[in-house]
């Protein structure tokens, strides 16, 4: 697939997700008051709004997996992935990563994707946390998490979200190098890496 249908195709997906954003706006005030309610009564709201975190802040590896299987005596496997950023990338040494986001289609499109691993493995929780903003070289960019009973299910759920946020989701990346800023394009390897769960 060439680098335009790529674009082409992501360009269409972020249209689709606009949409779906668009018509999930006019609920918002009356989930954001259930909530509100739900934490007055002492209660969680639940889980699903903390599935999910895209922000420029870093995050404690350690402190996020304990607390996705804390109190969960069910969980018998925790997989884990954590992307950072390199200092080179296609022959080029990298000095700053930064990484745009839409604010609240890239949420969505996050959500959706969970929601997809949930509906295919028995997963007991999962967390994708997502930087965005200016990062250099050795800083974390995403950790995706997944627990379940078993670890096979927690592997694969955790490969499959992944493997999807890296086409889905609406992140543009911009690289500084010797030669000047440049734009990261999606690659080939990445669809390749989606295109296998089709099939599994």
């Amino acid at each position: 697939m060439s680098g335009n249908m790529r674009g082409e195709a992501r360009n269409e997906r972020s249209n689709e997700l606009s949409n779906e954003l668009s018509k999930e706006l006019s609920n918002e005030a009356s989930s954001e008051a259930s909530n509100a309610v739900s934490k007055a009564l002492g209660s969680e709201p639940g889980r699903e709004a903390s599935k999910v975190r895209v922000q420029t802040a870093d995050f404690d590896l350690g402190q996020e997996l304990a607390q996705l299987r804390a109190g969960d005596a069910r969980v018998g496997a925790v997989v884990s992935f954590v992307g950072t950023v390199r200092d080179m990338n296609d022959g080029s040494s990298v000095s700053e990563m930064e990484l745009e986001h839409y604010p609240g289609m890239t949420e969505k499109a996050l959500e959706d994707i969970v929601a997809q691993a949930e509906a295919r493995w028995p997963l007991y929780n999962a967390l994708v946390i997502h930087r965005v903003g200016p990062l250099a070289p050795l800083e974390q960019i995403v950790l995706v998490a997944c627990s379940a009973a078993h670890r096979g299910e927690a592997f694969a759920a955790c490969e499959f979200i992944i493997d999807y946020l890296k086409t889905d989701a609406p992140f543009w990346k911009k690289e500084q190098t010797p030669d000047g800023a440049r734009w990261v394009d999606a690659r080939l390897s990445d669809d390749s890496a989606k295109a296998k769960w089709a099939t599994r």
